[in-house]
This record gives structure tokens, sequence and C-alpha cells, in this order.
């Protein structure tokens, strides 16, 4: 006898294809199916977008880990091939005299200091890499910003033959460098380039040197990361007779400039590798922003976990609370603590605006130079706290 899905005599189960005599009726697919069929959607969306979300922030953080793990392995390669000196510009301002820089567009400029002569580098070096040598897009000439403090890439970039703007040197959670790489020749307003003409900037960085077109139109190519202070100029001031290096120093006002100790300021002749004491306990290069944290917390804040490239080519993300205290090169002895003002289009304090916390600089302005120690080691239990 053959037995039939849902037939009264056998013991199958119905199928719900059709109907048989004495089987079960189909049930039609009521409003309530429907309610909890999206509810139980909902529920899984709830869970699964958070994580989705969170599996794509630790992608872009391991693709940071990634940039950074790649410009040490750069910086080695400079070493090798320049007596192990760290990268940075090489134009030196007078030694004896006062020398002379033929640029791509076919002129020559005087350096009266070390500032000024790195500022025509990376002006030559724009000019060649990006052939905007003349027209209305011409690199312009500009040295009211020091080339060390977020351009420092450009040496690497050059050394390497890589593209102009780089993405190597772009955090990718950076939206706002992404979009400025992007479009390198816009450095209006509509592009939002950090005091650029237009705009409200009530509330943040009221210094007002960032409007110069040249420096604008520099920003496409700079960076998300910044290279330690003492990696480029001396551990502690000298006072000169005449050009004997000076020194860099923090400014209470602004997170965002270095005064020099003397007008003419005359940086070094380079770093080199050898003299960093602790290589496994000294930043590199770092993150400013820590921008898989809620906020973007500035990379001072104490709970701040900034990617961090250290000297022996290793990259952490050691919460900032745990590196030693910054200090002013000019005066040592006291911590160095300063509030956080943004530059338009940066991360806002976590606050908002007008936030009075005083944070440490922390590795930026560290205590012994590239001979200090910025994170202890062997590292304590807990050293890396969950976030």
């Amino acid at each position: 006898m053959k037995i039939f899905a849902g037939d009264s005599k056998g013991t199958g189960v119905g199928t719900g294809v059709g109907s048989r005599a004495g089987g079960p009726a189909r049930r039609g697919f009521t409003l309530i199916d429907a309610v909890a069929g999206l509810a139980a959607l909902a529920a899984v969306a709830a869970v699964a977008m958070p994580m989705g979300l969170q599996s794509r922030v630790q992608m872009r953080g391991q693709s940071s880990a990634s940039n950074l793990m790649q410009i040490g392995q750069a910086s080695a390669m400079y070493a090798l091939d320049h007596e192990g000196l760290i990268h940075t510009y090489t134009w030196t301002g007078p030694r004896g005299s006062f020398p002379s820089y033929k640029l791509p567009d076919g002129n020559s400029y005087t350096a009266f200091n070390d500032t000024q002569a790195a500022a025509l580098q990376l002006r030559s070096i724009l000019m060649r890499r990006t052939g905007r040598i003349d027209g209305d897009h011409a690199i312009m000439n500009s040295s009211v910003r020091l080339p060390h403090r977020r351009m420092m890439n450009l040496i690497l970039m050059d050394y390497l033959d890589r593209p102009f703007p780089d993405p190597l040197f772009a955090d990718p959670s950076d939206a706002k460098m992404l979009q400025w790489q992007a479009n390198p020749l816009d450095i209006t307003s509509a592009n939002n380039i950090p005091y650029a003409p237009g705009g409200d900037f009530s509330g943040y960085d009221s210094e007002g040197g960032w409007t110069g077109e040249g420096v604008r139109q520099r920003w496409a190519y700079s960076s998300s990361y910044q290279t330690t202070v003492f990696a480029w100029q001396p551990d502690q001031p000298n006072t000169p007779p005449s050009f004997s290096p000076g020194i860099y120093y923090p400014t209470q006002t602004t997170p965002h400039l270095y005064p020099s100790s003397f007008p003419n300021v005359f940086i070094a002749e380079g770093r080199n590798y050898a003299e960093v004491a602790f290589p496994s306990g000294k930043v590199h290069y770092f993150e400013e922003f820590d921008r898989r944290q809620a906020g973007s917390p500035y990379f001072a804040y104490d709970h701040a976990r900034p990617a961090k490239l250290m000297f022996d080519g290793s990259v952490n993300e050691w919460a900032s609370g745990f590196a030693s205290e910054s200090a002013d090169p000019l005066d040592p002895r006291p911590r160095w603590r300063q509030r956080y003002v943004p530059l338009h289009e940066f991360p806002l304090p976590l606050t908002g605006f007008g936030e009075e916390t005083l944070l440490s600089m922390r590795y930026r302005w560290t205590f012994g130079g590239l001979r200090g120690l910025d994170y202890p080691l062997p590292a304590p239990k807990g050293f890396e706290p969950a976030r």
C-alpha cells in the first residue's frame, strides 16, 4: 500500500502542498505572522548593525596600523640609504654663508635659516612631483608654517616615488583628509579646508595665519599622522652665537603652532636612529586623533588609543594615559599641559567648544628627547586596558 504524506491512513507528515480528504487544511499567512516576522528581522538587524559597524571600524584600524607599519619600513629604508638619519628636510640655512636653492620654476631663492630652507625644499618637491610649476595652480611660496609640523611625509613620499597626494599617509577613518586628497585643487571654503575664506570659525583656533593660499594649497599633501618633535630637532635648546641650533617649543595659546627659541632658528643637521635609546618605547609617528572611539578623542586625552609607530618599527594602540608626561624643552622641570582647541573641520573637544581640560601632550613634547622613554618597559600588567 502506498502511503502519501497527509494520508489519514498513513503516518507521514503533511507537506502543505494542496490538501487531501481527511488531511489538514492549509493555513493562510496572517497579519500577526507578518508583524512577528518584521519584529524578528528588526531584532536581528539591531544586533547585526552595530556588529557590522564595529567590524568596519576594526578593519579601518587595521588599515591604519598597516599604513604606519609601511611608514616605519620606509623610514628604515631611508636611514639605510642616508647613514642612519631619520628622514627630515635636508636643505639647510646658512653655515657661514647664505645658500641659494634653484626650484623647478627656474628661479633661485635664498634661505636665511633652516625653516626657510625646509619650506623651499617642500615647495620644490611639490612642484616637481605634481607638475604644478606655473599657471593658476602653481605651488606658491609659503614659509609661514613650519614644514616639519604636518608635512614630514613628503620626504618619504618623494624617496619612495609615491603618488601625490598619497593615501598611505591618510588614516582610513579620516574622511576629511581623504576628501582633501581627492580634490587637491579645491582650496575654497566649499571644500572646508581649515581657515578657508568664509564659514563660521567661532570656537575654533583663532590664529589667522592659515588663511594664506600657499598654506591651504598644501593641505591635501599633509598627513593624518604626525612625527614627534624630537625626531627632527635638538633635544635641548642652545643659546646662540650665530648659526647655532635653536629649538621649537609648545605655546599655551594653541596646540597647532610651535614658536622658535630665537627668530632665525637653525634646527639641526639631522637626527640619527642611533640616538634613540629605547626604540620599542619611543614613539616616532602617531595618529593625531583616535578615530575609532566615540568623539574621535585628541591623542592627549588619557583614554585615547591612537595608533603609534615606535622607533623599532612596531605599531600599537597603547592608551596615552600610560605614556610619560610631556615637558617644555625650554623648561623641562614642570609638566607641560594645555587645552585642545580644534582647527576648523577637525574633531571637537570631547565636551564641546571652550573645554578647559588641561591635557598632557605626551610623546609629542617628551622628557629626554630621543634619549627619553615614552612608554615604560617592560610593559606592566594591564598596560593595554580594554576599550
